[in-house]
């Protein structure tokens, strides 16, 4: 079973900027396609960015533009670079397959405050 451990989260201000990774184990990783979700307190978690197996990107309209999500199948890793952070933006920071079928790491929390 794959399994997931994301990190890179932290405490930053508005406009800063913040690199998040997830490191997934298996031999198979390359051929994932892979998102990075957040959940904010009181909501629904989202899918946010997604990168699939040729690494052609997608991206939720809150964040387009600001964030860019990446992946080294030689690292089993995947990035989220997040800049232009605003305090919407905070919210628990999830990686997992898209569609997510794999079990839920324990996320990276991401706070973006004055």
């Amino acid at each position: 079973q794959v399994q997931v451990v994301e990190s890179g989260g932290g405490l930053v201000q508005p406009g800063g900027s913040l690199r998040l990774s997830c490191a997934a184990s298996g031999s198979i990783f390359s051929r994932y396609h892979m998102g990075w979700y957040r959940q904010a307190p009181g909501k629904q978690r989202e899918l946010v960015a997604r990168i699939d197996s040729l690494r052609t990107t997608t991206y939720a309209d809150s964040v387009k533009g600001r964030f860019t999500i990446s992946r080294d199948n030689t690292k089993n890793t995947v990035y989220l670079q997040m800049n232009s952070l605003k305090p919407e933006d905070t919210a628990v920071y999830y990686c997992n397959r898209d569609p997510a079928n794999l079990t839920w790491g324990q996320g990276t929390q991401v706070v973006v405050s004055s």
